[in-house]
């Protein structure tokens, strides 16, 4: 399975979530999946990158041009695949992608997930996406969505986009058991 990976490239974020991505990647490589992720060498971001590559899988990142040249891209990857713009890159993993993982992250991880739950939503991507909720880091942008759903700005059918998960191991047990289902329902 190909698992588009969204998280933080800051190298200033606690601790805690480096040890999340690191183990996320050795699970993605020990389990035999490879990784499709922003192409970045930095923070979470790399510390994920590097665990797939160390533990033998293969990594395949995605990097707008402008950040290839201020030298920000993994260059251990196996396939570094450079982009003209966030638009494009966001795109090309979206299209290349089995499944989704969202690890603690910033604004630009914030958008990718509500993009890729969007896109799931409008048929547009069929993978299973899980929200791994590092330390309670989502709780709030989760209560948020809990309201969008209780005011009728999605549906109430709009919680099975997603699933949320603890744990690294819970995030890989979930995308292997998942099967895709219709999500027409979703729509209303």
């Amino acid at each position: 399975m190909r698992i588009c990976v969204y998280c933080s490239s800051s190298s200033a974020v606690d601790r805690i979530y480096y040890s999340a991505a690191r183990e996320l990647g050795l699970l993605i490589a020990s389990r035999g999946h490879s990784l499709i992720y922003g192409g970045g060498h930095s923070g979470p971001l790399g510390e994920l990158a590097r665990a797939v590559k160390a533990a033998g899988s293969r990594v395949v990142g995605v990097i707008p041009r402008s950040m290839k040249e201020m030298g920000l891209a993994y260059e251990q990857a196996d396939e570094m695949i450079v982009t003209e713009s966030m638009a494009e890159r966001k795109a090309h993993m979206e299209q290349n992608a089995d499944a989704f993982v969202a690890l603690p992250g910033g604004f630009g991880t914030l958008e990718e997930l509500t993009q890729v739950i969007t896109m799931k939503q409008l048929n547009y991507v069929s993978g299973a996406i899980v929200v791994l909720n590092v330390a309670g880091f989502y709780d709030q942008l989760l209560s948020h969505f809990e309201r969008i759903r209780r005011q009728r700005f999605a549906g109430p059918q709009s919680c099975q986009l997603y699933h949320v998960v603890a744990s690294p191991s819970e995030a890989l047990d979930y995308l292997e058991s998942h099967r895709g289902v219709s999500l027409r329902s979703r729509l209303l």
